[in-house]
């Protein structure tokens, strides 16, 4: 195997928000967690990886990169105060709400690395090597922070620039939103004179009193974290333990080719005319080769994914809102359906009747953990992180766009993660982790399925 990534913590800073915060009113510096935000408010918090190359060698990371990084950070964090504050739970508030104070700023570490950069933005690397190239998310039963940043430099190679976020304050949409609008104002190499406003498409919508929960879903799962006690403890869940040094992080694509293929495959199958999306049918695909390769002694599969809902409210929000819209999907499959040849068949039904639900109402779906926690007895769990939809290839700093980027949380959580491809418009990158036997007979029925389309 080998030797785990080599990384040198050289400082780590906090970068507060400009001045400039001061005079941008429209901010808010509290917001009040949502029904859509308890849902996640003590689950592990998400990790992405962004790679980039160097562009050229006569520019020095340290003199010229970090510094735009960092300058860039605290101007555009003046347009998002939330990041920079903490998730509390006051005793005079009936939920938890993320608090921002003047003073308070993002935790971000400066690390060095010597491992070899193209091996860890390759198709396939140890788990373990990527984990020293994210930070810590600082977090207790008082209080637990928004999100943590680290940027790591490879000397000769590049850099890496690592997230982790709160889940609780915000979805993937959200996250790759602000780190959207901070790569921006960092490519622009904008001043603070000049960043009192940004463009209406990177400008985050705070307006959370047009999320209503009309079930009380919000309410039951305060009561379900609180333990039927007085406990409000904001203190993060750690199912992950220690990161195995056997798992394999493995990157797959499907082309536009094989999206279209499959999608006609499905079509004359199914009894609806229904226009099948390019998510439907990745994970459809995607979902039963992973089965035969686990090979799960559970009689039955538990597949979740999420729903992006700022478009299917009444009345719809803006695409900009900064939180969590988002609503998870269950579907469930016995275990012998997702193994035979009519697994991609299956699995594709349950997702459409999952999606039909959402017509009853977005929070119909959702359900207390007492319930989730069931499934997660019975079932073999297997869930969604990210989209195509999210476009962080498109995520560019002023030095190109990333070489690779990885979302490292899946290896805890036994979670596939979705973006779109890096190679071609109209593919579909997925990443997922397994050890060395169950990652090549992934790959046999990944690479057999498609050519006998």
């Amino acid at each position: 195997m080998e030797q785990l990534t080599s990384v040198k913590v050289l400082q780590v800073c906090t970068v507060t928000p400009s001045q400039g915060a001061t005079t941008n009113s429209s901010t808010p510096t509290s917001l009040p967690l949502t029904c859509y935000d308890i849902i996640w408010l003590r689950l592990p918090p998400v990790k992405r990886l962004f790679f980039y190359e160097l562009p050229n060698p006569t520019i020095s990371f340290f003199d010229s990169i970090l510094p735009n990084l960092k300058n860039s950070l605290s101007l555009t964090l003046q347009h998002f105060l939330p990041l920079a504050g903490t998730i509390i739970w006051p005793l005079d508030s009936p939920h938890p709400i993320i608090n921002y104070v003047p003073g308070n700023a993002v935790s971000l570490t400066i690390a060095e690395s010597n491992s070899d950069f193209n091996i860890l933005c390759s198709n396939t690397c140890e788990t373990s090597q990527q984990h020293p190239l994210t930070p810590q998310l600082a977090n207790s039963h008082e209080k637990a922070s928004v999100i943590a940043l680290q940027v790591t430099f490879f000397p000769s190679s590049g850099f890496s620039l690592g997230i982790v976020a709160h889940h609780a304050a915000m979805d993937g949409r959200a996250s790759t939103f602000f780190l959207k609008a901070w790569a921006y104002v960092c490519s622009n190499n904008l001043k603070e004179s000049s960043l009192l406003s940004l463009p209406k498409h990177l400008t985050p919508f705070y307006d959370r009193s047009m999320i209503r929960d009309t079930t009380g879903i919000g309410a039951t799962y305060l009561k379900d974290w609180q333990g039927g006690s007085n406990n409000r403890s904001v203190k993060l869940f750690d199912f992950g333990g220690s990161v195995s040094t056997e798992l394999i992080r493995g990157s797959f694509e499907l082309t536009s080719s094989n999206i279209q293929k499959l999608k006609e495959h499905a079509e004359p199958m199914l009894k609806e005319n229904a226009r099948l999306s390019t998510f439907l049918v990745t994970f459809a695909y995607v979902l039963p080769c992973l089965i035969k390769a686990e090979q799960p002694k559970t009689n039955g599969v538990a597949l979740v994914f999420s729903a992006d809902l700022r478009s299917r409210l009444s009345p719809p929000i803006a695409s900009t809102y900064f939180g969590n819209c988002i609503s998870g999907l269950k579907v469930i499959n016995e275990t012998k359906k997702l193994l035979g040849d009519d697994g991609f068949i299956n699995v594709l039904k349950g997702l459409k009747e999952a999606l039909n639900r959402l017509e009853d109402g977005c929070l119909s779906v959702a359900e207390p953990l007492s319930e989730n926690r069931q499934i997660l007895r019975d079932k073999k769990l297997l869930a969604i992180s990210g989209s195509p939809r999210f476009e962080v290839y498109s995520i560019d700093f002023g030095w190109g766009r990333p070489k690779k980027v990885d979302i490292p949380s899946i290896g805890k959580s036994g979670t596939i993660s979705f973006s779109e491809s890096r190679n071609e418009n109209g593919g579909v990158e997925i990443g997922l982790v397994l050890d060395k036997q169950e990652m090549e007979a992934f790959t046999t029925h990944f690479t057999e399925g498609l050519e006998s389309l």
